[in-house]
């Protein structure tokens, strides 16, 4: 049980790097954006299709992250974290192998996949070129989400934060340089984009293993390469990259539907999502310190804390997208400037921003939860969840609107139902998973 209530303070503590440390790589997402944009339209299709298909391998492997900061976290509420202390340095070296493994795989076949997406040939040798150097990044960013992971899991924010800020800023100095060229250094085009997105994740790597063997009770090697939670910590991580396919499965249709309309829409429909995932990483960052917390009363079997912590952790969320909202409004005719000066790119984009918009304090419903069932290794529901709103609700939409002319209208209509499905489903199974008996057993133990 829980030696005190945990306050909205202890919440906002945890958040605040929380927020920072996850906004981090959609900084580094719409900096390659904004660069890409101010070279020329294809240009910046190119990389909303090549960083797109990067993201959706990088999330669908680094499920193991929160796998880890569920078990690390429950250890940790139990007063038991030297007993997985051979766990991390496991779960870090097999991110690292997935990574590899999917860079051999990706990377020659790099020109059959983007045909997925019907680009205009022109698009597509960028995307190629771009992905296959963006790729040599996927073993570090997995290795960096598997300790950040552990850091999280032992309720500690700031080290996620400052590494990631450090990764955003070493991309945003050498992403002008080796795109357009310095000194000696030639003008690389998106593909100096890419080049700096490496060097940023080798260095999110190298500060995240000194952390790991110098600040933590975790090791670089483990001492045996087997532990009794692995087998659980790999069905959690399964059920999370069930639930990450599902969810890229919307991405890859809404840019397969936006590259068929044309370069244009393509560039619109890559302006509004990387804006979309830049809120989400945000309005995430509050649903993590949710996960982290969530995970160490778990631990503790302290179900009356956790039940009125994750709903604090929703409203709270919901008040940050309704925020969102209201700044996205105020800039609605500035902000896709601050990426392309293409008048076409430009009309359209703003044609559907305000579908973006409305989105935010929906997503954030959902994002909360994600946070929560993540925190007590409830991969299972997310897993369900996904499923049932990608294949029961995005995809029959989206077709449907499509079918009607919407164009980019559909995507967006399609995005937003949903994100509506998917918080709705979350927050019944929320109320199912903690059952009102259970929990007024552990407030009356609470307070006597």
């Amino acid at each position: 049980m829980s030696s005190s209530p945990i306050t909205r303070r202890d919440l906002d503590r945890l958040a605040v790097p929380a927020i920072i440390s996850g906004i981090a790589e959609p900084i580094i997402a719409l900096s390659d954006t904004a660069f890409a944009g101010r070279i020329g339209a294809a240009d910046l299709a190119a990389v909303g299709i090549g960083s797109s298909f990067f993201l959706l391998v990088l999330w669908v492997l680094a499920q193991t992250r929160s796998a880890v900061l569920a078990v690390v976290a429950r250890y940790y509420g139990e007063g038991r974290l030297v007993d997985v202390s051979d766990l991390v340095p496991i779960a870090l070296w097999m991110n690292v192998g997935l990574g590899l493994l999917f860079y051999g795989v990706t990377v020659p076949l790099a020109e059959g996949i983007f045909m997925l997406y019907d680009p205009a040939p022109e698009v597509l040798s960028k995307a190629v070129g771009y992905y296959r150097i963006r790729a040599i990044g996927h073993p570090l960013a997995l290795g960096v989400f598997a300790m950040t992971g552990a850091f999280r899991g032992i309720q500690n924010m700031r080290w996620s934060m400052w590494i990631s800020l450090t990764g955003a800023a070493v991309n945003l100095l050498l992403n002008p340089v080796l795109i357009f060229g310095w000194g000696p250094a030639p003008a690389m085009g998106i593909n100096g984009s890419a080049l700096a997105s490496v060097i940023a994740q080798g260095t999110m790597f190298l500060i995240s293993v000194r952390v790991l063997t110098t600040r933590t009770p975790f090791q670089l090697l483990p001492d045996r390469w087997h532990h009794r939670e692995l087998a659980g910590l790999l069905r959690n991580s399964g059920n999370l990259f069930a639930r990450t396919i599902a969810l890229n499965a919307c991405y890859f249709f809404g840019n397969r539907f936006a590259t068929g309309y044309g370069v244009a829409h393509i560039g619109a429909h890559s302006i509004a999502m990387q804006i979309w995932l830049f809120s989400a990483f945000f309005i995430d960052g509050y649903a993590a310190a949710g996960s982290i917390v969530a995970g160490r009363l778990n631990g503790e079997r302290d179900w009356a804390q956790l039940h009125r912590v994750s709903w604090q952790v929703v409203r709270v969320t919901v008040v940050i997208g309704a925020v969102l909202a209201g700044l996205y409004t105020a800039g609605y005719g500035i902000i896709g400037g601050w990426f392309t000066d293409d008048p076409e790119v430009l009309r359209l984009f703003r044609e559907v921003f305000w579908l973006v918009i409305l989105t935010q304090p929906i997503n954030a419903v959902a994002f909360a939860w994600d946070g929560i069932f993540k925190g007590i290794g409830a991969g299972a529901a997310l897993r369900n969840a996904l499923l049932a709103a990608t294949f029961g609700i995005f995809i029959p939409a989206a077709y449907a609107a499509d079918h009607l002319g919407w164009e980019l209208h559909a995507i967006w209509t399609a995005f937003l139902l949903w994100m509506v499905a998917r918080g709705t489903w979350l927050t019944v199974a929320f109320e199912r998973l903690l059952p009102a008996e259970r929990r007024h057993l552990s407030e009356r133990r609470l307070h006597s």
